[in-house]
């Protein structure tokens, strides 16, 4: 496949799922790091060892028999900036990959469900996703690929250490788990700081929408292991699993709470979000995704009923810089970038407008927006 099929949209089909997670949790992904044996690590390597890395692993999984899937080849130095830029926005690569200069590439199956990264910070990094609250799911197609590949490549183990990375924390398992969370009524209600204390004595860690330096960005938090060595596969992943569903049942309190001590508050704060979506003509990165937060929120709590949360989940990756500019088919300044967001907002949810009939408050009469 082309690299424009994977620029075409802002979420695959798989992400469109609605279960008793997705009024919470948006995806879950797990990435596997691994080296090969009788190489220098990427932070060492040379250009000449990075080719052979590259080769050595395109060739493994182009010649498996164990995988199903068929995977398309980016060179990453072959990606115009704009190209890396929206893979970043689409979790397929990873911001370091995208500011590799030397050898550096990407391998995507067809459904953007697994994304294999050569030679970022190690020389393979593994990741599979999964729409909603799906880590054994997750993990169980990771490590298909990981064990399709080990018998191909081999990988730099030690009984003493386990898989040997470049960075310490990823030694012994090399698993990270993630789960990415939409928990507006726990910043709201201010409770996300004491969370976030609590999940690093824990062994965990809660970063932006993409991943570690990244920013909060309309409520949506990710939550990871920081711990692989000395644990299992299955620890970790147990490990996980309760920390979420801890987090998953705070958020519904807190949301209950709001609706119950200040319901006509939350009301108008969601109605307010959807009337400047719908209305205004220019918009921040910061004021959209914080007003596409209050939307998502009002259709978790059944307050609006003629957008889906699967047109939140596109909007607030479609209204990052490399995809606005990918819609507008040209190279836009801030002030720009900040016109184009708005106007895709308002069509997008205009087109949605059309599809369903109104929208019903708590308590209230039909609305009409």
């Amino acid at each position: 496949m082309t690299i424009e099929r994977f620029l075409e949209r802002a979420t695959p089909d798989w992400m469109h799922v609605e279960d008793s997670y997705s009024d919470i949790v948006i995806s879950t992904r797990i990435r596997l790091a691994r080296n090969l044996d009788g190489y220098r690590f990427p932070l060492a390597f040379s250009e000449d060892e990075a080719l052979q890395v590259e080769q050595a692993v395109t060739h493994a999984i182009q010649d498996s028999t164990k995988l199903e899937e068929i995977f398309s080849y980016f060179s990453i130095k072959d990606l115009s900036h704009l190209q890396r830029q929206i893979l970043v926005e689409k979790h397929l690569i990873s911001p370091q990959l995208a500011s590799k200069e030397v050898v550096g590439s990407v391998l995507l199956s067809s459904d953007e469900s697994i994304s294999i990264m050569v030679n970022e910070e190690d020389h393979l990094r593994i990741q599979c996703m999964t729409a909603s609250f799906q880590l054994q799911k997750a993990y169980e197609q990771a490590n298909k690929v990981d064990r399709a590949l080990e018998v191909a490549l081999p990988y730099a183990f030690r009984n003493d250490f386990g898989y040997l990375t470049s960075c310490p924390t990823n030694i012994g398992t090399g698993l990270r788990a993630s789960v990415m969370m939409h928990l507006p009524a726990l910043t709201l209600t201010g409770q996300m700081n004491q969370i976030i204390n609590a999940m690093t004595r824990l062994g965990m860690t809660v970063r932006g929408i993409y991943g570690e330096g990244s920013e909060n960005l309309g409520n949506v938090y990710q939550v990871s292991n920081q711990i692989t060595l000395g644990k299992t596969e299955d620890d970790i992943l147990a490990d996980i699993q309760s920390v979420a569903e801890k987090i998953i049942q705070k958020e519904r309190q807190a949301r209950s709470k709001l609706m119950d001590k200040a319901g006509l508050a939350l009301e108008d704060r969601i109605y307010r979000a959807l009337g400047t979506l719908t209305n205004a003509r220019i918009l921040t990165s910061e004021e959209a995704a914080t007003c596409l937060s209050n939307v998502r929120l009002g259709i978790d709590l059944q307050l609006i009923n003629h957008v889906t949360a699967a047109t939140m989940n596109e909007c607030i990756v479609s209204m990052q810089p490399g995809f606005l500019q990918h819609y507008a088919g040209e190279t836009l300044q801030p002030t720009e970038r900040d016109r184009v967001r708005a106007k895709m907002l308002r069509e997008t949810l205009s087109e949605e407008k059309l599809s369903k009939s109104m929208i019903r408050g708590k308590g209230e009469d039909s609305y009409d927006v």
